[in-house]
């Protein structure tokens, strides 16, 4: 059964039509058959937008939770801050490797502020909102999302036996 994907746009422009976000298209061609692209919303920069996003996505259960965009140095930029709110168990390790990962491509990695957690079944991970981000990014966190999405829907009894298939 493939895992069910919520995206959330966060940006003010492409959210008054004013530009065109072209992260979804990327989203929807990065996503294998693993994955179902359950449903995606784009909100502007409001924390409170972005909160309720989270929370409706999370309400909906949805395996895996993606945002894209607001996670830079701007005083709009507020996604960590609000997902950081939300998560129950945060997850640094991700948000390392993702920095880490992103400074090969880019020398302004580093200054990103996103963060990655858990909440209820979802796992949530904040991307930022440029295109070629996303695609570098997915590429790297889908080789092993797996494991960490079997953990927390409860699917792995014993981690070595899995991880040594």
């Amino acid at each position: 059964m493939p895992y069910s994907v919520g995206v959330i746009i966060i940006s003010d422009r492409a959210f008054s039509g004013e530009r065109r976000d072209d992260c979804l298209d990327v989203f929807k061609k990065s996503l294998d058959d693993r994955f179902t692209l359950s449903e995606s919303v784009i909100v502007n920069d409001n924390p409170e937008m972005i909160a309720d996003a989270l929370k409706n996505f999370i309400s909906k259960k949805y395996n895996l939770v993606f945002t894209s965009g607001g996670t830079g140095c701007s005083e709009r930029d507020n996604t960590p801050d609000v997902t950081s709110g939300i998560i129950d168990k945060p997850t640094p390790g991700v948000d390392e490797a993702i920095r880490l990962f992103s400074k090969t491509k880019s020398p302004y990695a580093v200054y990103s502020r996103a963060v990655s957690g858990i909440t209820d079944k979802s796992f949530i991970i904040n991307l930022p909102g440029s295109p070629k981000a996303v695609k570098e990014i997915l590429a790297f966190l889908l080789e092993t999302i797996e494991h960490p999405l079997k953990l927390i829907a409860n699917q792995i009894e014993d981690c070595r036996k899995e991880l040594n298939k």
